[in-house]
């Protein structure tokens, strides 16, 4: 190809790249969020994430799965400050039901780790499950990462939750006094090490920073109950609404653009949400995701 015939050729490409880039976009699979109501919250979970082709889907034989609620708070189970033992001990059940070789649940926790384990409910309710591991986190395991994003370059994450084969995310909706809302970005300061605080002076882009590097496979978010205001750690249960609601989805951004509505907010609203959709991690506009009541 002599030099004009490539500048040619060069310039139609040019031309068309945007095109191309459109197209792209467009066949890319649409964001779907599945929603389960009712009181039976086992059947829920399992209804939301068989609304999204079932636990095999993402969990495979051999597997060693993480599953991380949110147990971050020396709060009991009616409070709203930590995922609902029940939805936890269902995705486990799930993992395991799928061929998991070992399920392992955790969470770097704001209160003492004895007592949140405990009063959330969810280390007594796995106790005696076989292939499964509730334990509390071990400072000498977290190794530092490279993420070379917008605002922090690197940061110490916990290695049980980068060497396992699927990460599944089960925050609760609540609400936070500094991100209007915690839902499935914030949930990943739970595999954070550190002093965490630092985040606080840039959050919705730090936030964005982490899950850019670090991908979960499937975000599951309890809605059972929320915490309406003075989150995160709550402890009035005026504060507290009862929606016996679990929602799922593929897309973190989706999950929590949806979760955002439960609060009678926007997904525009959430900092947090809005860096994470620039970022690409995946789609907030509500008009552009199917959801699917399951």
């Amino acid at each position: 190809m002599d030099r004009r015939t490539f500048l040619k050729a060069s310039g139609a490409a040019s031309l068309l790249a945007p095109v191309l880039i459109r197209e792209a976009l467009a066949a890319r699979e649409q964001s779907l969020v599945a929603v389960a109501e009712g009181t039976d919250y086992p059947a829920i979970t399992r209804k939301v994430i068989n609304s999204l082709g079932g636990m095999k889907k993402f969990v495979k034989p051999g597997d060693i799965v993480v599953v991380k609620p949110n147990m971050g708070w020396d709060k009991a189970i009616e409070f709203a400050a930590n995922t609902h033992p029940l939805v936890v001990r269902t995705v486990v059940e799930e993992c395991l039901a799928a061929g998991a070789k070992k399920v392992k649940v955790f969470d770097n926790t704001c209160n003492d780790s004895r007592r949140c384990y405990v009063n959330s409910g969810i280390e007594n309710i796995l106790k005696g499950m076989k292939n499964v591991e509730c334990k509390h986190i071990e400072t000498e395991r977290f190794k530092k990462v490279t993420l070379n994003g917008h605002f922090l370059k690197e940061w110490e994450l916990y290695d049980e939750a980068l060497s396992a084969n699927v990460y599944i995310n089960v925050p609760i909706a609540k609400h936070h006094g500094l991100s209007k809302l915690t839902l499935g970005l914030k949930n990943i300061m739970g595999i954070m090490g550190g002093s965490r605080g630092y985040i606080h002076r840039n959050i919705d882009v730090a936030l964005a920073d982490l899950n850019a590097h670090f991908k979960s496979h499937l975000t599951i978010i309890d809605a059972t109950r929320i915490l309406t205001a003075h989150g995160p750690q709550g402890g009035n249960i005026a504060d507290v609404k009862v929606l016996n609601k679990v929602i799922a989805s593929t897309d973190i951004v989706a999950a929590d653009a949806y979760a955002t509505t439960l609060f009678g907010l926007k997904p525009a609203d959430i900092p947090v949400t809005v860096a994470a959709y620039k970022r690409g991690l995946g789609e907030m506009d509500l008009g552009k995701i199917k959801i699917v009541k399951a």
